[in-house]
């Protein structure tokens, strides 16, 4: 039986959100990150996260350290997970419905370590809130445990807030259709989701290095979008108009860090992109990831007390 209850789930942490960054197979090197929190057991009462950053979440409420690695390095090895064959099939590139939904159903139960944890993640009493996308409304929309009665409506949620465009078909939940969270109103980064459930001090973990900034999209670029989503416009409108309020997320960021409201673990490096499949590259981000993580958590532990 894959389960991790420990003899007590409760949070250790006051007053403090922990929020992840999306950012597709970049989590490869976060993970180290969240396995590092685990390790430490360092267990915050609300946990923050869109796209890639949901996918942490659930699984670091699961207390699952085995997953966090293998959701985003060793998964890439199984046949099914995707490559540009699956997206040739019409599939995407990422095959989401078997990763969210197909395997997590298959292995539920066993020791596999693609099984989720489903008992203790709904033991848990830490809050939880991931956020997808509406292609139609343009509305962002988030989901919280009570939305999360079942694994397979938790995992659709998370594969709501993961579906990348292009890369990934979208995911239909109760008759509307749903694309990555990163177009959302938080951008990618939940950080005003954390402020009106009344925090003041915040826990973030990134998935791009300090300073890095969005570059605004070539007129091709958005060209191609547009021609690319002309049946959902917003779609195109919302990803071309990111980079303007992802940047003023970053300089925010970097002011609340000066005024000692917000630790942010920034990767020293960043090795692969969101879309790397070879799972030594991974490895390899998920090694330095954990090492950074591992020589920086002893200052975690003083910001945190």
């Amino acid at each position: 039986m894959n389960k991790h209850t420990t003899n007590n789930l409760a949070p250790n942490i006051d007053n403090v959100a922990l929020i992840i960054e999306g950012g597709g197979l970049r989590a490869s090197y976060t993970a180290g990150a969240i396995v590092t929190l685990l390790e430490r057991e360092l267990y915050f009462p609300s946990v923050y996260g869109i796209s890639a950053g949901s996918s942490h979440t659930v699984n670091y409420l699961s207390r699952d350290k085995r997953r966090v690695k293998y959701s985003f390095v060793d998964f890439v090895t199984e046949p099914n997970f995707g490559g540009w064959g699956s997206f040739l099939r019409g599939k995407g590139f990422f095959n989401s419905p078997w990763i969210y939904e197909g395997i997590a159903q298959e292995l539920a139960g066993t020791d596999s370590p693609y099984a989720f944890d489903f008992e203790t993640f709904a033991q848990n009493p830490a809050q939880l809130h991931i956020e997808a996308f509406d292609w139609e409304s343009g509305e962002t929309v988030a989901w919280t445990r009570e939305d999360m009665p079942t694994m397979r409506d938790m995992m659709l949620r998370v594969r709501a807030s993961s579906s990348m465009p292009l890369f990934m078909p979208p995911t239909v939940i109760d008759g509307k259709t749903y694309m990555d969270g990163g177009m959302g109103t938080s951008w990618g980064i939940s950080l005003d989701a954390a402020r009106r459930d009344g925090y003041e001090r915040f826990f973030v973990i990134r998935t791009q290095p300090r300073g890095y900034r969005k570059s605004e999209m070539s007129a091709m670029q958005k060209a191609l979008f547009r021609a690319a989503f002309r049946t959902h416009p917003l779609v195109a409108e919302k990803t071309i108009e990111r980079p303007s309020y992802y940047n003023a997320l970053c300089d925010e960021l970097e002011r609340l860090e000066a005024a000692g409201q917000a630790y942010v673990f920034y990767p020293d490096e960043m090795p692969v992109t969101n879309r790397e499949i070879r799972v030594e590259k991974l490895q390899h981000a998920y090694d330095l990831g954990y090492a950074q993580a591992q020589r920086e958590a002893d200052v975690w532990e003083r910001w945190l007390a």
